[in-house]
């Protein structure tokens, strides 16, 4: 498979999906949200998505299971603070404010897409998670704390069980004392 057909596939995909986005925040609409709100709700579902169709393209089975078990534990850390920690939504609706599942789940699908098949993938992803998260904020679901560790969680579970799918990797490294990158080729 040539670098020119997985382009195809990938445009071709992202056209999809921009299809299937128009039509879940029209079906998502709802008087109570503001449209902020409302593409925000459907981002996050449409987000994971896309990461795992940038594994079926790859045809990346270890990928996939990458994928799934960063969401998992994302999804185990998040829901496991917002029910011992019980802070209350700026709203006044419940109790279920930190840390933000929506952007949680948004960063963590970004980061994987970012580490795993670099920034072609992982750039669009992270401004569209970032939005998430500005739409929770603006809706008054949660405040910037709550956003905060939403994507914190998100991209570190990503962290724990992404690795790069081919070719090089180029990341900074900072520590105390010291400042280099790290190469890492795969053949």
């Amino acid at each position: 498979m040539t670098i020119a057909t997985l382009d195809l596939r990938a445009a071709f995909v992202c056209r999809v999906l921009s299809v299937l986005f128009a039509c879940g925040v029209s079906a998502y609409a709802s008087a109570e949200q503001s449209d902020a709100a409302e593409v925000g709700d459907v981002l996050e579902f449409v987000l994971p998505a896309t990461a795992l169709v940038a594994t079926a393209l790859n045809r990346d089975g270890e990928g996939s299971r990458q994928m799934v078990f960063g969401a998992l534990t994302n999804l185990a850390v998040t829901y496991a603070l917002k029910e011992s920690i019980s802070k209350g939504r700026p709203d006044d609706n419940d109790n279920d404010s930190f840390p933000s599942a929506h952007t949680s789940v948004s960063f963590q699908a970004a980061r994987f897409a970012h580490k795993r098949y670099g920034r072609k993938w992982g750039i669009p992803m992270y401004v569209a998670a970032s939005f998430v998260g500005y739409s929770r904020i603006d809706d008054d679901r949660h405040d910037e704390w709550d956003v905060l560790a939403g994507a914190a969680i998100g991209i570190l579970a990503a962290e724990m069980f992404t690795t790069r799918f081919k070719g090089a990797d180029v990341q900074p490294v900072v520590a105390p004392g010291y400042a280099g990158v790290h190469l890492r080729m795969e053949f």
